[in-house]
């Protein structure tokens, strides 16, 4: 069993006879189950790394946004956010340069 910590959430990645089970610990103490039976021939080193990115797949780390909403932008701490366009909502990732519909 092997415990994951990505963006202040706990996964806990644990090998079963049928493969690679992840499950994310919430807050409540309550466990949530990400993915049952992945990489069932893959060694544990490997498993891992691909359970971290399946991890943050499912887990992105950003805001979406859908607006605009001039009268509710998304605040964040003292960042106003405008939403682009009510028809096509963009995620913003916090570890790329742009959104996810840069031109």
């Amino acid at each position: 069993m092997k415990d994951i910590i990505y963006n202040d959430m706990k996964f806990t990645v644990e090998k079963t006879p049928c493969g690679w089970n992840i499950f994310r610990t919430q807050a409540d103490g309550g466990t949530a189950l990400v993915g049952a039976g992945l990489y069932p021939d893959l060694p544990d080193d490997e498993a891992e790394i691909r359970a971290r990115t399946l991890i943050k797949t499912v887990y992105p780390v950003g805001i979406k946004t859908v607006g605009p909403d001039v009268a509710h932008p998304n605040l964040v701490g003292d960042l106003k956010i405008v939403g682009p366009d009510v028809a096509h909502p963009n995620f913003i990732y916090w570890d790329k340069i742009s959104s996810s519909f840069a031109k």
